[in-house]
């Protein structure tokens, strides 16, 4: 079991994986860096291996695709994960890992959006999306991350090996963050600097595409762990249209006992049915997510005996 493992997914990063594998030797020398390439075409495998990378391979395309791979091959008791494009400071990584080890702390995420992202970072949409993100998830799952899509992040053993990958790209950064905050795990954010691409290096993450991904990410978990609130606020909103093209409807009946609008009356009727049965459904849901949390515990602590005896070994 490795004490310390830097995680690199890779793709098509020839021109910058030699100086952050290199780099992470330097500050972290009792470290272990792994290189995983996703399919890349221009040597960046051969590169990061003569760098001193441990290289391996994942051939599902897809950044999510390849933090899964790694969460479940690699075993460490502090995980560091950081892009290969050589925007992230290695220089932080001893600060990055210092709450796993002095705090408990489940995820450290490196803070760009606190120092240097806005004046670096020369894509506008980029900059709005990553403010969007987020205030959303703040706002609708009462955390405190300062930086949810960054790419520079260190976990325990803990977190790694009970977080359930279901994204296959970009989206994965915003899955973690839910994920955590979610399970009520600790969370510390570190202020890091952020630098824009070298010349010659190009980004592959798509703004409009993967930024609808994003978006479409955070509102199936908001689904997922939080369906009281999405059914309930989906009843309310079917209970008051009912209500209120019933009410004209009512009205017009008690003063000359005729419904005029059937198909009206019959409709809200229906729409107050599925008002019903949204806010059951959400009741339903809430009682099960409250179940998988207690499993979840329970996984916590099978975990934390798996890997004490694995640091003994």
């Amino acid at each position: 079991m490795d004490k310390i493992a830097v995680l690199i997914p890779c793709y098509n990063e020839s021109r910058t994986i030699q100086k952050v594998v290199e780099d992470f030797k330097k500050v972290l020398p009792e470290a272990v860096v792994y290189v995983y390439d996703n399919n890349s075409t221009d040597g960046t495998d051969e590169i990061a291996r003569r760098a001193g990378a441990v290289v391996r391979y994942e051939y599902k395309q897809g950044k999510g695709n390849v933090i899964r791979r790694m969460f479940r091959d690699v075993e460490a008791e502090c995980y560091i994960i950081i892009d290969g494009d050589d925007t992230y400071p290695v220089e932080a990584a001893p600060e990055m890992i210092r709450p796993v080890f002095e705090k408990n702390a489940d995820m450290v995420v490196g803070d760009r959006l606190s120092s240097t992202y806005f004046t670096e970072n020369k894509r506008a949409f980029h900059n709005f999306g990553n403010s969007l993100v987020r205030k959303s998830i703040n706002l609708l799952f009462g955390a405190d991350i300062k930086d949810m899509m960054t790419g520079y992040r260190a976990f325990s053993y803990l977190f790694v090996k009970s977080f359930p990958v279901l994204s296959k790209g970009f989206e994965i950064e915003t899955e973690m963050s839910i994920h955590a905050a979610d399970k009520n795990m600790q969370v510390e954010n570190v202020i890091v600097e952020y630098r824009d691409r070298p010349e010659g290096s190009v980004s592959k993450l798509n703004t409009f595409s993967d930024g609808f991904r994003v978006l479409r990410t955070i509102a199936r978990m908001y689904q997922t762990y939080k369906p009281m609130n999405f059914f309930g606020l989906l009843s309310a909103v079917l209970a008051a249209l009912s209500i209120g093209f019933m009410i004209p409807v009512i009205v017009h009946y008690t003063k000359t006992g005729l419904v005029p609008h059937f198909p009206t009356l019959i409709v809200c009727g229906f729409a107050m049915l599925a008002a019903m049965q949204s806010f059951f459904s959400g009741l339903i849901l809430k009682t099960m997510g409250q179940k998988n949390r207690q499993d979840f515990e329970m996984e916590l602590q099978r975990l934390k005996i798996r890997r004490d005896k694995l640091s003994e070994d």
